[in-house]
């Protein structure tokens, strides 16, 4: 009765006033989203009404049974931050051991080598190992934490294939002979031995290329049976990820040898026959090779497929797209004419390119800048975080200093994303906020402890507030103060006439220069500058010329040496 009273006037004000609220609801999702950086209604939705409906989290579960001290608390901080395979992982026997038969210190953290394990666990192992002697073997030898244990494991399934492919067969009921019956070799075992036992590039490809055979025959032998059963579609899984792991490791040995060619093709075909698993990142590596041959035109093809945002971004995508776009101005560029004449078109997708690349991690460009020491990458890296930028400078730093002129142009502009963000933990411009458990799952993953730290506090502080410039790398300790106020007032001007956020950096310095790192921030009302100088004499001298320069308010730090 109730229905049938109703006019057209009451359906279209009732569509017009959903429209309305779902405009309005649209709007404040939009301004909620440039604010903060994320979703009003999937914030509300995941923290409130899920555990309403009977959701419940896996890391909320699993701390509540801990105890309230700092150790758990970092367990949770980690639990946050989802840790990644690196795909440009060195070898344990040729690389790693290297560093430490040289310094006898532990390139690895327990912490690292622990999630390396439950990799090897989860991609190399499968219910139906106990079935198979060998695997049974390998099944326990992944999780050793002794390395020569592990070894010792790997040769013995070697040994036990090779007893058991003698098989007495009855020929005729009056005798018998000896026939040897091919059986599958253990292809983890060669994995192990390959990335644990060998100490040079090419013993671990040999090690490889026979992995190779015995995997490929698993592969395909397990590929007829999958349909038979969930026990043989967990072991063609296993299978499918201990061949395309070798594939993958032979190409990253031919890398290392020199072999980049054979390398690009061996990786192309790997993806083209697996395209569904992107688990191991192979296009990061493809993409490091095709650098490596200067190939820039397949780079961009390969950026093209992969830079999309529907998939996770990384720093090797998010900077080789900043090394094309910088490759294209870097060898003409300089701050001074751009500050006169402005910033061309090109130039300027260059720079924005280069803010979205900090945005994502902002620790990467101190390395390629050399402002702090490289050590040997993990195992594992925190996507955003000091470990993800070790990696990726430490493979990409030689691509970056041969384009001319792409490491003055990212010093001269990586600093002006903090002007464009003020508050990179607690908003984003183009990805979600700075994640702040970054840093203490960094602090598991490297293990020295001069890493790990976020350039985001040193701009921002430890209280939240914006200073608008970093730290400045400590003088050097033979620098002179003799130097002419004339040189000094020449300097200084030429250095105030960009109006933006800059650092430069002079390596060249003579004896006789009074500072090294001159780091400045010019907007109209406020001038804040740092200099490092011998000692506190030329004070005044500096505060002269700055005052000569510009009529403004002026706030000057002299730090000596």
């Amino acid at each position: 009765m109730f229905l049938n009273t109703l006019t057209p006037k009451f359906y279209v004000a009732l569509t017009g006033t959903s429209s309305l609220i779902s405009g309005l609801i649209l709007i404040f999702e939009w301004w909620y989203f440039r604010k903060y950086g994320t979703s009003f209604i999937e914030q509300v939705s995941v923290s409130h009404l899920r555990p309403l409906l009977g959701g419940v989290d896996n890391n909320s579960s699993n701390n509540s049974n801990s105890s309230n001290g700092d150790s758990d608390s970092n367990r949770q901080s980690v639990s946050e931050c989802k840790v990644w395979r690196n795909p440009l992982n060195l070898f344990r026997g040729a690389e790693y051991n290297r560093y430490t038969w040289v310094t006898g210190r532990e390139p690895l953290t327990y912490y690292d080598m622990n999630l390396s394990a439950q990799d090897h666990q989860t991609f190399f192992t499968c219910d139906s190992d106990h079935l198979r002697p060998a695997d049974a073997i390998m099944q326990k030898a992944w999780r050793e934490r002794n390395p020569q244990a592990r070894i010792s494991a790997a040769h013995e399934a070697l040994e036990i294939n090779e007893i058991r492919s003698r098989v007495e067969v009855p020929l005729i009921a009056s005798s018998t002979i000896w026939e040897i019956k091919l059986l599958p070799k253990c292809a983890t075992a060669y994995i192990l031995l390959a990335e644990e036992e060998a100490t040079t590039i090419a013993e671990a490809e040999k090690l490889f290329k026979q992995a190779l055979k015995a995997g490929d025959g698993c592969y395909r032998r397990s590929q007829q049976l999958q349909h038979h059963g969930s026990q043989y579609e967990a072991q063609h899984r296993r299978d499918t990820n201990v061949l395309v792991y070798i594939k993958r490791r032979l190409a990253m040995c031919a890398r290392r040898l020199g072999r980049t060619r054979e390398a690009v093709k061996m990786m192309r075909d790997l993806m083209k026959e697996f395209p569904l698993l992107s688990m191991f990142n192979i296009h990061e590596n493809l993409l490091e090779a095709l650098l490596e041959l200067q190939a820039y035109a397949d780079v961009q093809a390969v950026l093209a497929k992969y830079d999309d945002i529907s998939l996770p971004k990384s720093a090797t995508i998010c900077y080789t797209a900043a090394l094309l776009k910088a490759r294209a101005v870097s060898d003409k560029f300089s701050p001074e004419a751009a500050s006169r004449r402005g910033l061309s078109t090109a130039e300027m997708n260059a720079v924005e390119a280069i803010h979205r690349a900090v945005e994502f991690n902002p620790h990467v460009p101190k390395y390629l800048l050399e402002m702090k020491s490289l050590i040997l990458p993990p195992e594992h890296i925190l996507k955003r975080g000091d470990s993800e930028a070790i990696a990726y400078a430490f493979f990409h730093l030689a691509h970056w200093k041969r384009v001319e002129g792409a490491l003055n142009l990212l010093h001269c502009t990586w600093e002006g994303t903090f002007r464009m963000i003020p508050y990179p933990l607690e908003k984003g411009h183009l990805f979600y906020p700075y994640p702040i458990c970054t840093e203490t799952a960094d602090r598991e993953l490297l293990p020295f402890p001069q890493h790990f730290v976020c350039p985001l506090k040193l701009c921002h502080g430890e209280s939240g507030e914006h200073p608008p410039i970093q730290s400045v790398a400590p003088a050097n300790t033979d620098l002179r103060e003799a130097l002419s106020s004339t040189h000094l007032t020449r300097r200084c001007h030429h250095l105030l006439c960009a109006n933006s956020l800059w650092t430069a950096r002079k390596h060249d310095f003579e004896k006789g220069k009074p500072f090294r790192d001159f780091k400045m921030f010019m907007d109209y009302s406020i001038l804040k500058a740092v200099f490092v100088v011998q000692n506190s004499l030329m004070f005044s001298s500096i505060l002269f010329c700055l005052q000569k320069r510009r009529k403004s308010k002026i706030k000057l730090l002299c730090i000596t040496a």
